[in-house]
């Protein structure tokens, strides 16, 4: 196994950019997924929108799924930043 180098400031910085990014990307995905859910149930109580409370139940399905895809990206990315490096 290679040995891991290590780091300057330059490089902890880009690090901690690094997981800046990563936590951003996880809350736009918590974002994104949290508007699936409200907008589903808009779908679903609003007598305007009856023909299409299939599209609501849809919404809500994905709901979960974005969000547990979210959560996934968000430690893979994580474990892979960590482990790149040897932090003091």
């Amino acid at each position: 196994m290679q040995e891991k180098p290590d780091l300057i400031l330059r490089d902890k910085l880009a690090i901690e950019r690094t997981h800046l990014a990563n936590e951003r990307t996880f809350l736009a995905y918590f974002r994104t997924s949290f508007v699936f859910l409200v907008t589903g149930l808009t779908f679903l109580k609003l007598d305007y929108f009856t023909e299409i409370s299939w599209l609501g139940c849809t919404f809500i399905g994905l709901f979960p799924v974005i969000l547990i895809f979210g959560v996934i990206r968000l430690f893979k990315v994580k474990k892979n930043v960590n482990g790149m490096y040897i932090f003091e």
